[in-house]
């Protein structure tokens, strides 16, 4: 009883072959990561086509499609100035994709049979996307500026020794960027994931005590999960936009050397 109780929270970031089988080096290979990515795109353009409707009145559709646009938008302007329209393509994909995957991967699509998968709790997933938001801000910088770009790791106004001493630590906090841009996203799925699975288990053994206090654990335990599952698609949100905000932040320093 106590092997078939075990519980392996790890298990739910298994890339597998959908259907399964094992999992073979292969691009024919569908994996539930990469349905889930393609789900999570199909969701994307279902929700932008809602938006390609011009009406004079807008419904609720459009209306919703224009909202977040709008916010994406305001973002890039606040942050980079005029220029932020011409970044606005990639901060709105990096900022839509979080979102949908996130909020994606903490829906309860299990009642129905259907395992949901939060790709952004592999790193690979927002590693990538943060490399290309680094590849972003050094090709706007070097392009723009040239060598001058280097500049952003001098402190302006800064006595010669104190630059001297500051040039490699902003060196190293600026190389240290793309890694704790991609960082934050995957820690905050990951580590919410793992909770709610835990707390999930705690529910069943308290249901298997048949007990008052079992019941009564499984009870507060119920009640932990539908608490962090709202706070899930909250956190979701959050680190979607703390993606694009960074994301503009960053390329803000490449277009104007702040």
């Amino acid at each position: 009883m106590a092997a078939e109780a075990k519980i392996d929270p790890m298990h739910q970031f298994e890339i597998a072959p959908v259907g399964g089988g094992e999992l073979v080096a292969s691009p024919f290979v569908l994996t539930n990561s990469a349905m889930w990515m393609l789900i999570s795109l199909a969701v994307i353009l279902l929700f932008m086509w809602g938006g390609t409707r011009r009406a004079v009145v807008p419904g609720r559709w459009q209306a919703a499609v224009e909202i977040v646009t709008d916010f994406v938008g305001d973002i890039t302007r606040s942050s980079i100035g005029p220029e932020g329209r011409k970044y606005l393509p990639w901060v709105f994909t990096s900022f839509i994709f979080i979102l949908a995957a996130n909020w994606l991967g903490s829906m309860p699509f299990a009642v129905f049979g259907l395992k949901p998968f939060t790709v952004t709790s592999h790193f690979t997933i927002t590693g990538i996307m943060s490399i290309i938001s680094f590849a972003i801000v050094l090709g706007v910088g070097f392009w723009k500026h040239k060598l001058h770009f280097l500049s952003l790791f001098v402190p302006k106004g800064a006595p010669l020794p104190l630059q001297i001493f500051m040039a490699p630590i902003e060196f190293i906090s600026f190389m240290v960027r793309p890694f704790s841009l991609g960082l934050r996203p995957f820690v905050a799925m990951f580590a919410g994931h793992i909770l709610l699975k835990v707390f999930g288990y705690f529910i069943v053994q308290g249901l298997m005590a048949e007990s008052a206090m079992g019941g009564f654990v499984a009870f507060l335990c119920f009640l932990f999960i539908v608490f962090m599952s709202g706070l899930e698609l909250l956190v979701g949100a959050i680190q979607a936009y703390v993606f694009a905000l960074l994301t503009a932040i960053y390329i803000n320093d490449a277009v104007n050397l702040h």
